[in-house]
């Protein structure tokens, strides 16, 4: 148990944290900006609302699952841990949704965003819905 707990430290103390524009940027050039009828500032609050910008952020559901990474896709549905059955909708490893590089959580969001809409986020729809999101791409140059 000491083990684990110390092996989640040194995750979360390596864990990235995008800044708001870095993030932006980011996405945008992943193609994020309208897609699904989103707009970039949205998928920006989204990410705050659910991970703080944090690539590795975990957070344990009170339903037994448990979300990962920066848009903080759920295990249930979305994605596999290989610790307990789930739809895996997205086709990968939960694991692949803690790193740096955030290529599967913008694939795996783009699935979500089909299939359920930006409101499959509830981070969204208690933070975003319905604001003034502009802030969260203003100053950024794009």
């Amino acid at each position: 148990m000491k083990l684990l707990l110390l092996l989640l430290l040194v995750g979360v103390a390596n864990a990235m944290y995008f800044s708001r524009c870095q993030l932006a940027s980011t996405l945008q050039a992943a193609g994020m900006d309208g897609y699904a009828g989103v707009s970039l500032a949205n998928w920006v609050c989204l990410a705050n609302a659910e991970s703080s910008y944090n690539t590795q952020a975990i957070d344990y559901d009170s339903d037994g699952s448990i979300d990962y990474g920066i848009f903080q896709i759920n295990d249930r549905w979305w994605c596999s841990n290989g610790q307990f059955p789930s739809y895996n909708g997205c086709g990968i490893s939960c694991s692949q949704l803690m790193t740096d590089n955030i290529s599967a959580d913008i694939a795996c969001a783009k699935v979500i965003v089909d299939q359920q809409g930006i409101s499959a986020w509830v981070g969204w729809q208690n933070n975003c819905e319905g604001q003034d999101v502009s802030q969260y791409v203003a100053g950024c140059g794009l």
